[in-house]
C-alpha cells in the first residue's frame, strides 16, 4: 500500500473515533441541558446605562423539544442512549 493508502486509513480511522459513544458525564450534562430546555424556554434580559445611555439586550432560547411538548425525561433518556449506546447512568435532576 503507498503513502496517500495509509493516510486515508488513518484519517478514516479519526473520523470514525470521533463519532463514536461520548462519556457517560459529557452525555449527562448535554442531555440533562436538552430536558431543561424542553421543560421550559429560557430566557435572559440585560439593561445598563452607561456614558451612551441606557441600553438594553434580551434573548429567548425555545427549542423542538418544548414546541412539540416532548417529555422532558423521555427527551433526556433518548439523548444519552443515542449519544452512548447505553441507557442513563445518572437519573434527570431538573
Amino acid at each position: 500500500m503507498n503513502a496517500a493508502g495509509h493516510i486515508a486509513i488513518g484519517v478514516a480511522l479519526v473520523v470514525l473515533t470521533a463519532c463514536g459513544p461520548m462519556s457517560a458525564s459529557r452525555a449527562y450534562d448535554l442531555c440533562s441541558e436538552r430536558a431543561r430546555l424542553a421543560a421550559q424556554p429560557r430566557g435572559m434580559i440585560g439593561v445598563g446605562v452607561g456614558s451612551g445611555g441606557a441600553s438594553a439586550t434580551g434573548s429567548i432560547t425555545i427549542t423542538s423539544d418544548y414546541i412539540q411538548g416532548r417529555d422532558p425525561y423521555l427527551v433526556y433518556d433518548t439523548c444519552f442512549r443515542q449519544n452512548t449506546g447505553a441507557g442513563p447512568t445518572r437519573p434527570l435532576s431538573l
